[in-house]
């Protein structure tokens, strides 16, 4: 018998691919051009996961080794489904498909392939690159201060931190917690949820690497934010990337350019991007999907909300998030907490799972999708910028409104802002999502339900927490979130557009962003992601001439943290 089995297996292998069929195609649009933007999605009856096909630059897709049967075939434009028919296969076929696109499907496949090139592998390197280097500059202050900064936040918290006379609006645990207003959004629930819906388990520890290096990034920015800012004819502080670009770099054309492309970049985030319109579109969702709340009533609130904060400027902001940022973390953590202690016996496994999700060519568990190593860091860091700004200068900004006694000292406030935000905050969303076991139903492992944003960390949350209140928490957390973020994005904004174009222009500034604000909340769809793709887009225009500032002002930000940490240990 044992002479027939080689024989038998050759036979049965032949079966197999002699049944085997192939599902070929090409998808057009309506004047006849191939669609490039997209996947084919393809899914048997009776299963669970869908098996992919990206379109390539003739608009083809291709499928092999396909058994008889029915299957469900989708077309996926980046989220938007334009295409959905049942496919009865009984030999291999090749189809010619026309698909209408509309002007927004369009939209959203430019912003998309732009969002793309704009975080492209240059930006990655860009982005980690200057941590390092900026790391090994000040001998990784974030390593070697990282107490002596917290120990200041926790002295402000308590009303006993530095409160000197020196000039500026508000003290630097306001300013700090006017930056993690920004930070802390919905980038810590829906943006991780989505980095590991589309980049695969590995995605977080991307995030915790560009965060490490981020932290000296953000002490530069805090530390360049202070020293080069400007008193207003206002009365008030102004500064930031555009300031310390401009009149810290001694090449005067190059300095700017760099300040100007900032705050035009900046004022253009602020307005259209992931600062403002995205923030109250996930706030309304949240509330429409757990509450039954018409989009245009959480609209009217979130609008009302903000502008009673931001006509009063950053004093009223400051005033507004030194008391709402420390209540919403310890809220969304309490939450995590009770997902994360149910599973406690899991956690070196779920550390296991994401360490060989981060350096794994497809996604782990056997997924027909997948995720490339490429494409876990790509969103990763994205994602991890999009969620604690290192980089993007923004924290800058917050920073040169406090009073301060050295800039180094609001370099130290400023970096633990990355550290709360990334290794903190989204290392929980992180945890719960991977425990629960909910990253299963997520498209980089193929599932149907393809859960992604808000709903895959509402799905790992009432894992454990009953419904609807494990629901019910992130939809708070979630308003909360956009919420802080809303009011400092618009600071940030203001500050930019000040910079081009005076201080006149700062409350017509604030009336605009309001009303966009509203607009935000009401739009609903897929086509929503062209807010988040322009933002993305507008985030690395931001983060591009405050790395190149950055990089022209290192040996500034060296001397003066080598002078006043560690000779004369000021901290």
């Amino acid at each position: 018998m044992k002479r027939f089995a080689p024989l038998l297996a050759i036979f049965l292998s032949l079966s197999f691919f002699l049944g085997a069929l192939e599902l070929t195609g090409k998808i057009v649009d309506q004047e006849g051009r191939p669609v490039r933007a997209g996947m084919v999605l393809l899914r048997a009856q009776g299963s669970e996961k869908y098996i992919k096909s990206d379109l390539n630059e003739k608009g083809e897709f291709f499928f092999r080794e396909l058994k008889p049967g029915t299957y469900e075939f989708k077309l996926s434009i980046f989220s938007a489904e334009k295409l959905h028919r049942t496919l009865h296969l009984e030999k291999s076929q090749d189809l010619e498909l026309t698909v209408k696109l509309s002007f927004l499907d369009r939209a959203l496949i430019f912003t998309r392939e732009l969002s793309d090139v704009a975080w492209g592998t240059w930006m990655i390197i860009l982005l980690v690159g200057t941590g390092i280097i900026l790391s090994l500059a000040t001998g990784f202050v974030q390593v070697r201060r990282l107490v002596s900064a917290f120990r200041e936040v926790f002295r402000g918290a308590l009303k006993k931190g530095y409160m000197g006379e020196e000039e500026g609006d508000i003290s630097p645990f306001a300013a700090l917690m006017t930056a993690l207003a920004a930070t802390v959004g919905n980038g810590n629930i829906a943006g991780v949820a989505t980095a590991i819906a589309t980049g695969g388990p590995g995605a977080p520890f991307w995030m915790w690497v560009a965060g490490i290096f981020g932290m000296a990034t953000k002490y530069a920015e805090g530390f360049l934010g202070v020293k080069f800012r400007k008193k207003m004819p206002t009365g008030e502080m102004a500064g930031g990337p555009m300031y310390y670009a401009r009149y810290g770099i001694k090449w005067k054309p190059v300095a700017k350019f760099l300040g100007a492309l900032f705050a035009i970049s900046a004022s253009i985030t602020a307005l259209l991007g992931t600062g403002n319109m995205a923030q109250s579109n996930s706030m309304a969702l949240a509330f429409k999907t757990q509450f039954g709340i018409p989009p245009w009533i959480s609209a009217a609130v979130i609008t009302a909300m903000v502008g009673l904060v931001v006509i009063g400027g950053i004093k009223k902001i400051g005033s507004v998030s030194e008391k709402l940022v420390p209540a919403m973390i310890v809220l969304y953590v309490l939450g995590g907490t009770v997902v994360i202690l149910a599973n406690f016996t899991k956690i070196p496994q779920a550390f296991a799972l994401i360490l060989k999700s981060a350096f794994s060519i497809k996604a782990v568990g056997g997924a027909l999708v997948g995720t490339t190593v490429a494409q876990a860091i790509s969103i990763g860091v994205r994602r991890g910028v999009l969620s604690n700004e290192s980089g993007l200068g923004s924290a800058a900004i917050a920073q040169a409104a406090s009073r301060s006694p050295e800039p180094v000292y609001n370099g130290l406030i400023a970096m633990t802002g990355t550290f709360i935000d990334t290794i903190f905050v989204n290392t929980f969303t992180t945890l719960t999502i991977i425990l629960s076991g909910a990253y299963l139903y997520t498209a980089a492992y193929g599932s149907s339900k393809g859960l992604t944003s808000t709903a895959l960390t509402i799905a790992a949350f009432e894992s454990v927490i009953p419904h609807p209140f494990g629901g019910a928490i992130i939809a708070l957390a979630s308003f909360l979130f956009g919420y802080s973020t809303l009011i400092a994005w618009c600071y940030y904004g203001e500050k930019s557009f000040e910079y081009i174009a005076g201080s006149r222009v700062v409350v017509p500034y604030r009336l605009v962003f309001i009303a966009l604000t509203f607009l935000g909340a009401i739009v609903q769809g897929p086509y929503l992601n062209i807010i988040w793709y322009t933002g993305d887009s507008a985030n690395a225009l931001m983060a591009l001439p405050n790395l190149i500032a950055l990089l022209f002002l290192v040996n500034v930000v060296r001397k003066e943290t080598v002078d006043k940490l560690y000779r004369r240990k000021l901290w």
